[in-house]
């Protein structure tokens, strides 16, 4: 293991051991679901920058893989999806928090009826070497982890995912973001990468190491302001921006020209006749709004037309797209 996957592993250890609510800090509210109650030890061993829990993805009783256990909180939120002995696979190269996770799913079957332990199968395992068959698994998801890793490995962490996907299956993801670049000493700063501070890359690059492995369908779900870096606190000469991400990957056959990239763009057609048909399957009805791709917002507006409205991104797609 590198040096700074070692360091990665040092500090999930201890706070494995020792809980800490400050490690990282979740952006998005904690899904409220009837009947599901969250130990109180999972929401402080939260250790993620967002949520990879969208119900639409987990439809028709689906197997999932969480990589990076954490304090089992999303594992638990996974499994009341799917009620099945192994229905959820959480991956961890930490022993210490593979344990503590383990116990506090024991902890949930305390105040949850309806779980089981069982639904959730623990294995030690690393991202970049998935103990997982070919073609098994309908959703994959990391929350705040393929950020720690240099490019070379996260391109690697990708390629597994990839592997252990079903065709169309889904790959959620949560992880920091920075449109301004991060300094060298930051970025090579191991302990600054553990505490996911120092390997965001900027939207567009983290979303080309995505689809270069062959995803053909990328959804940019939320995106929210995050952490500050400042020379108050940090080694550096500027204000550090960082964002959180969520997004979801598809691994659908890889379109002809390129990638269908969904940033929250929207067109609506509003001119004489009843629909506008673009020709490439695109039809906008008249009035009625239709979230639609990077690549068809960017081909509509070169129409030049002054009866289609083409939105800026929003960065928030929650499905029912042109593709």
């Amino acid at each position: 293991m590198s040096g700074y996957l070692d360091v990665t592993e040092d500090v999930y250890k201890a706070a494995a051991n020792n809980p800490d609510v400050g490690l990282c800090c979740t952006t998005t509210p904690i899904w409220q679901l009837p009947g599901l109650e969250i130990p109180s030890i999972m929401l402080e061993m939260n250790y993620g920058c967002g949520s990879t829990v969208h119900p639409r993805d987990l439809i028709n009783d689906p197997t999932i893989l969480y990589v990076g256990v954490g304090g089992g909180m999303e594992l638990l939120q996974f499994s009341y999806f799917s009620r099945k002995p192994r229905g959820v696979i959480g991956i961890d190269v930490v022993v210490d928090m593979l344990n503590a996770c383990g116990n506090n799913t024991e902890e949930a079957e305390k105040f949850n009826p309806w779980f089981k332990k069982e639904f959730i199968k623990l294995k030690k395992g690393s991202a970049l070497d998935l103990p997982v068959e070919d073609g098994s698994i309908d959703v994959a998801a990391q929350n705040c982890l393929f950020n720690i890793f240099h490019e070379e490995d996260l391109k690697k962490a990708l390629q597994e995912t990839y592997r252990v996907l079903k065709p169309n299956g889904r790959l959620v993801l949560s992880d920091p973001i920075c449109e301004q670049g991060i300094p060298d000493n930051l970025k090579n700063d191991a302990k600054l990468r553990a505490l996911c501070l120092s390997g965001a890359l900027s939207l567009n690059d983290y979303i080309k190491m995505i689809t270069d492995v062959g995803f053909g369908t990328i959804e940019v779900r939320a995106r929210r302001p995050y952490r500050i870096l400042s020379p108050n606190d940090y080694k550096t000469d500027v204000d550090i921006f960082i964002e959180s991400v969520e997004v979801c990957a598809i691994k659908d056959e890889m379109p002809v020209d390129g990638p269908c990239i969904f940033t929250g763009r929207t067109g609506i057609y509003y001119g004489d006749k009843d629909q506008f048909d673009d020709g490439n399957d695109h039809i906008l009805l008249k009035n009625q709004p239709l979230s639609i791709c990077d690549k068809t917002a960017n081909a509509l507006k070169a129409l030049n037309r002054k009866d289609i409205y083409i939105s800026d991104s929003t960065f928030f797609y929650d499905g029912g797209g042109c593709c």
